[in-house]
């Protein structure tokens, strides 16, 4: 790219979407059923979200959270709520009321926008539930009827036309690169959630890169399951498609056939997704019904990907480009991309190349900056590293020491400069004074011919202090025995890797689709 290219790229998320409204106007930006929006049309919409927000008194640096799954209108509203200088706080469609007031609590959001149709819960009654509603002084209902003081969606838009261009111009001028654009809370599975501040250049010129490195194109038909809470959802997704010219498809909860239904009728181009999706349409008896030969790329990611996965991936769907990533929301998302031109063998065991402007090292427990091949803790450092946690320095403080993000992921850099991940750090157990790494144990049970899913934690020992157990799901019409499989696996790992085997018929999985182990060991920890 060159000098000039470069002086026009956007530097923030408000100048990508102006400027895709120019550059795509007439193409799809968002098919979401019946309703089609060009980027021109989502352009505009996003500034009537953004005149109504500041018409209800928003200001430069509010917060507004959107509690709602996948939609156009949640699409809309996020660009609105960075057209009128405020901050996005995206929230899990899965929290409890509890959980929810805690991120309104916490971020100090000053508008809601929610639904009370979601798979038959009312997200306004369960707040109310725990006395929520008071901290928050708007409330605005997206879909279903209004409860609890809050306002429909057309007759909050119908308060844009109190705000003058003139005001919102120059509310959008005073969104500078630097400015915090979202907080995103942490899954909190090792303490309360903690809100990741992230700013409006970091991520533009993240998923440029990561857009370039995976191959993405302007007219591309993508299907979106990754939800829009998660950094996947919202910027490898929305932001992604809004820099390149591609047409978003928003689906708001997995359903394997209307999945499959929807690829082979839109003529899905790129199937990004979790390990779990993809292993859940590898072994769905029905696939062969479905075409899926449009499908060009798949990018899977938010866990350890199995090479097994990959291979499958390939042979079984026929999808050309399978890549790779590694990311985590104090990234932006994104770390390292492995690029659709790489070699097969480097898409299938890492995770690529930390992308430009960002630097890895690999330290051991004192810090240590490791040797090439030496696992280790993964340390990011760089233009896209979080500001830092919202209103909580002490964890900012412990998180990023002298520059350096502690991920608390664990693995090592090859010689050619790949970056490999082998496990969570806090995933690792200890059996009798040996390290086991779940990711190792998972990748070796995935190549029997009748494990279609597993996890492995440590769970606690008298003796040992913990040993490994396997989760596992069978494929489709294949039984497994418990005893025979972990004798298989004796053959191939150190038995102090594992203990135990169990068949599930099903495992805890979150929005993104990694698997929450600790429910397994909450469940079976006793």
């Amino acid at each position: 790219m060159t000098t000039s290219d470069r002086s026009k790229e956007p530097q923030t998320i408000v100048e990508a979407l102006e400027q895709a409204a120019d550059r795509f106007a007439e193409i799809n930006a968002v098919i979401d059923a019946d309703e089609i929006l060009t980027f021109h049309q989502l352009c505009s919409s996003a500034k009537e979200v953004a005149r109504a927000l500041i018409a209800i008194g928003v200001k430069a640096g509010d917060r507004v959270a959107i509690w709602a799954p996948n939609s156009v209108r949640w699409i809309q509203c996020s660009f609105g709520v960075y057209f009128a200088g405020a901050i996005l706080v995206p929230m899990n469609t899965r929290y409890t009321g509890t959980e929810a007031k805690y991120i309104l609590d916490t971020a100090q959001v000053n508008v809601i926008v929610t639904v009370t149709d979601f798979l038959s819960s009312d997200f306004l009654e369960s707040l109310h539930r725990v006395d929520g509603l008071v901290s928050v002084p708007h409330r605005i209902c997206m879909s279903g009827s209004t409860t609890h003081g809050s306002q429909s969606w057309s007759d909050f838009l119908a308060l844009a036309t109190t705000t003058s261009e003139a005001e919102l111009n120059l509310r959008m001028s005073q969104v500078h690169p630097d400015s915090v654009s979202d907080i995103i809370f942490t899954s909190g599975t090792t303490g309360a959630p903690k809100g990741a501040e992230l700013c409006h250049y970091p991520s533009v010129r993240t998923y440029t890169e990561w857009s370039r490195l995976v191959g993405l194109r302007r007219g591309d038909r993508y299907f979106s399951i990754y939800p829009y809470f998660h950094t996947a959802g919202l910027k490898s997704v929305l932001l992604a498609c809004v820099l390149l010219g591609a047409t978003v498809y928003p689906y708001p909860i997995f359903d394997v056939d209307r999945v499959l239904e929807l690829v082979e009728r839109e003529r899905i181009t790129m199937l990004p997704g979790p390990p779990t999706m993809f292993q859940t349409i590898l072994d769905h008896p029905g696939r062969s019904n479905y075409d899926l030969s449009s499908v060009r790329t798949s990018v899977t990611g938010a866990a350890v990907v199995p090479v097994e996965l990959i291979r499958r991936m390939r042979e079984e769907l026929g999808v050309p480009s399978v890549v790779t990533a590694y990311g985590l929301t104090e990234t932006t998302g994104t770390v390292s991309v492995c690029s659709a031109d790489d070699p097969p063998e480097v898409i299938a065991t890492t995770v690529g190349k930390p992308i430009p402007g960002l630097s890895v090292r690999i330290a051991n427990d004192e810090g240590e900056t490791q040797a090439v091949g030496t696992s280790g803790e993964i340390l990011v450092s760089g233009f896209n590293v979080m500001k830092g946690y919202y209103k909580n320095p002490t964890a900012t403080a412990t998180s990023i020491v002298n520059e350096w993000l502690h991920t608390g992921d664990i693995g090592f850099i090859d010689e050619a400069g790949n970056l490999h991940i082998t496990d969570r750090k806090k995933d690792m157990f200890i059996v009798g004074g040996f390290n086991a790494y779940p990711a190792e144990i998972e990748a070796e049970l995935l190549r029997h011919p009748s494990v279609s899913q597993v996890a492995v934690v440590g769970l606690p020992d008298k003796r040992l202090g913990e040993t490994g157990v396997a989760f596992v799901i069978p494929r489709p019409d294949a039984s497994i025995d418990e005893r025979e499989l972990l004798m298989w696996a004796h053959e191939r790992l150190a038995k102090f890797k594992l203990s135990r085997v169990q068949v599930v018929d099903s495992l805890p999985t979150g929005p993104s689709g990694k698997i929450q182990k600790f429910k397994l060991r909450d469940k079976y920890g006793q």
